[in-house]
């Protein structure tokens, strides 16, 4: 049966971000979205990766590697904050922390998913979903520190 104790929430993020999530370089994820929801969670590698060329040049030589996992849990960080960007100076003001162009904001609203504590965990083959969902099972691995 499965119950709260040994349920976690995942977020799928394709490849390269979900590796540079986890690795801690790139800790504000965009979304067109809000989330009330805070803690630990899983990232969860997309099956299909993002193939534009400008978001593999943010990827150093040494996370290669774990770019190539793909279609399954690849970490685990804490969601701390949700923020808003109204406009495109506030967007800007973080790109350091999100990688994205400025190009990429559209008004009227983003919002930026802030993580810490990010912890590379061994890959676990999983489906993702577009927004949150729940991994039966992972909990103790998601929640346990090294």
């Amino acid at each position: 049966m499965i119950t709260a104790a040994n349920v976690a929430f995942a977020l799928s993020i394709k490849q390269p971000w979900a590796a540079l999530v986890i690795a801690g370089v790139k800790t504000i994820e965009i979304r067109r979205w809000p989330t009330a929801r805070r803690g630990r969670i899983l990232i969860h590698a997309a099956g299909v990766a993002d193939e534009r060329p400008e978001a593999w040049n943010h990827v150093p030589e040494n996370l290669r590697a774990l770019t190539e996992y793909k279609g399954g849990i690849i970490g685990a960080v804490i969601l701390e904050e949700c923020r808003s960007y109204r406009d495109l100076t506030e967007f800007v003001s973080d790109q350091a922390k999100h990688f994205n162009e400025a190009s990429w904001f559209k008004p009227p609203l983003l919002y930026g998913f802030r993580f810490v504590d990010p912890e590379i965990l061994p890959f676990q083959k999983f489906p993702g979903w577009f927004r949150f969902f729940k991994v039966p099972g992972a909990a103790p691995n998601c929640m346990s520190r090294k």
